[in-house]
């Protein structure tokens, strides 16, 4: 696997198991780029050189002498780490009694899917500047059901928004895979600089006027069965590192 950076304990900023206590282990490489990313260093070519070729027992040991042998819940992310072949760490940590969860873009299925304990898949909307397909987002969606719904993982679909262009293919594809739990959250579109730790400077006031205005937009449109989150770490930490 190719590993950009292990850090933590810390806890899960954003989606439905934000506060939650996490260790992250992030990935290098992703087949997205998308036009507000805030994790270049992961996904940018330019940084492979600092991505370390790690065996899954490698990286368990890291995790562990970040929490001192305590099981944890582990946040595999990226780049996308669907790239990565993560089905032998997973394996690995669940028998030590740690839990798994996953983002992604759903543009990559993976059979191990169906052994996380969380999926989260984040289609990237108009203002990404990527492309959106619907066939892959139905296969990683079958991936993570192929032991079936009660034993799979909990899937979510988290949409960030800029703009009501985003919030509408929000709602088309949510209307497409009713009865899976749905967040919106609103778009930290501050560039992070790809190194240096201190790269903080997010603009807060926009980022929490655009948090009401999707409240806003949230309650008109009647989406009750939506949950608007914020990007919490954001709000703490900025664009730093290793929190």
């Amino acid at each position: 696997m190719r590993i950009s950076e292990i850090f933590g304990p810390t806890v899960q900023g954003e989606g439905t198991l934000i506060g939650i206590p996490t260790v992250f282990v992030r990935t290098g490489g992703c087949d997205f780029r998308c036009s507000w990313c805030d994790t270049l260093y992961a996904v940018d070519p330019a940084f492979r050189a600092d991505w370390k070729p790690m065996r899954a027992e490698a990286v368990l040991d890291e995790v562990k002498k970040l929490t001192g042998g305590a099981p944890i819940l582990i946040t595999l992310s990226g780049g996308n780490p669907a790239i990565q072949p993560l089905g032998r760490l997973i394996e690995l940590g669940q028998k030590e009694g740690f839990s798994f969860a996953l983002e992604t873009q759903g543009s990559i299925a993976k059979d191990w899917f169906a052994d996380l304990n969380y999926l989260t898949i984040s289609p990237k909307p108009p203002s990404a500047s990527t492309s959106f397909d619907a066939d892959a987002l139905n296969a990683c969606i079958d991936a993570a059901n192929a032991k079936g719904m009660l034993s799979g993982p909990a899937i979510t679909l988290k949409f960030p928004v800029r703009d009501e262009a985003d919030l509408l293919f929000a709602d088309h594809v949510r209307k497409l895979h009713t009865g899976i739990p749905v967040c919106v959250q609103p778009v930290n579109t501050t560039p992070a600089a790809p190194h240096p730790d201190g790269a903080d400077g997010v603009d807060l006031d926009a980022l929490t006027a655009r948090y009401r205005w999707l409240v806003d937009e949230v309650a008109k449109r009647k989406w009750f069965d939506v949950r608007v989150l914020p990007q919490w770490h954001v709000h703490v930490w900025g664009n730093l590192r290793g929190v």
